[in-house]
């Protein structure tokens, strides 16, 4: 029921929070703060699993005692109740552990930022834009993260071409990393007099923030940086200094701007974080086109030109095209309830991570 190799594990595991323990209790751990920081941080992630290895533990001695009454006549029927039992919750505890010693991606905890661009439908899809920003920022409001614009250019109609958001709170990325890709839309426009139905489309990327820019190593030399007067609405806060950067990766030809911080230096530092974050995000989705098998799931592929959603506005529909979910409550995901779209694409994620461990 439960291979000799996963019970090793478990039991390593056991161990090891036994010996966090008595480290945590040491008098030199409490005055290193960062290393009682690190050793909670890991105790914190061995805990959950090693409570289901304790549980499994318990079910399997109540079978052991429950087959042994079996030879009693007088018990035999309570023991066969509590042998059903006691193997429908190993059973269960077995599919709960394989799903926890899943291999944890490195980001989950991590911050994010979330870009979001208009594409195809012109004024309609900027205005898009804005409407899936919103969406995001009242999800991130429930969860209790804190929300910074990092950089934004704004349409004429209220919408934005390009907005790019900085999310900071526990487990950012292990909610959002499905977001990537292209959401399209289908509705009236505001601007359409004939009331015709269009279909216009955004995209979203959403990358990890590194620690520090020096995770990823930017040689200066690769680098143009470019200082211009911030736009602004006009009276006090038009900028009157040359306060906004732009950056030029010229290896690869990204660019980031950034103009809602006060100064130049901030704005700089706030452009760099980006820019690192990019092309991290560029080098993981290298690496990972270079070892994905033919079974890889669609979800969490992070490509942008991927239609992974539909929201049908005369139908209060949503579609989510992965995993093939369609949910008649479009208002309210608009108004920042995604809970059940993203635990239904995490649940898509973990079944294909067990069928490729399993393979």
């Amino acid at each position: 029921m439960l291979q000799d190799s996963m019970r090793a594990k478990l039991g390593a595991m056991s161990r090891r929070i036994e010996e966090i323990d008595r480290m945590l209790a040491a008098p030199e751990t409490a005055n290193d703060m960062n290393r009682f920081r690190d050793l909670t941080r890991e105790r914190s992630d061995l805990e959950p699993v090693t409570k289901l290895w304790t549980d499994f533990q318990g079910a399997e001695a109540d079978l052991a005692t429950a087959e042994e009454l079996r030879a009693d006549p007088d018990m035999r029927d309570f023991a066969e109740e509590e042998v059903r039992a006691a193997e429908a919750r190993m059973e269960t505890l077995v599919e709960e552990l394989r799903i926890a010693l899943l291999p944890k991606d490195p980001n989950d905890e991590r911050n994010i930022f979330l870009e979001i661009r208009a594409g195809t439908g012109g004024d309609e899809s900027a205005l898009f834009a804005g409407d899936l920003l919103r969406m995001y920022l009242r999800y991130a409001e429930g969860q209790g993260w804190r929300t910074e614009i990092v950089s934004r250019s704004e349409s004429e109609l209220g919408g934005y071409r390009e907005v790019i958001v900085r999310v900071i709170g526990q487990g950012a990325y292990s909610k959002l990393k499905f977001e990537s890709g292209g959401h399209r839309v289908q509705r009236v426009p505001v601007t359409e007099s004939q009331g015709r139905i269009h279909t216009s489309a955004c995209t979203v990327a959403v990358l990890p923030e590194m620690d520090e820019v020096g995770d990823v190593v930017l040689n200066p030399a690769d680098l143009r940086i470019d200082v211009f007067r911030a736009s602004g609405a006009g009276g006090q806060h038009v900028q009157k200094t040359d306060s906004a950067v732009r950056i030029t990766h010229l290896p690869t030809g990204m660019t980031v701007e950034c103009q809602d911080e006060r100064s130049q230096t901030q704005n700089k530092a706030r452009a760099m974080a980006v820019l690192a974050a990019r092309i991290r995000a560029a080098q993981v989705a290298e690496q990972q086109a270079k070892e994905a098998s033919e079974r890889r799931s669609l979800v969490g592929s992070g490509d942008r030109s991927e239609r992974i959603r539909t929201y049908n506005f005369p139908q209060g529909r949503v579609t989510d095209h992965r995993i093939n979910l369609t949910l008649y409550r479009l208002e309210a995901v608009m108004d920042g309830d995604l809970d059940e779209i993203i635990s239904a694409l995490a649940a898509e994620h973990q079944a294909e991570a067990l069928a490729a461990l399993n393979a």
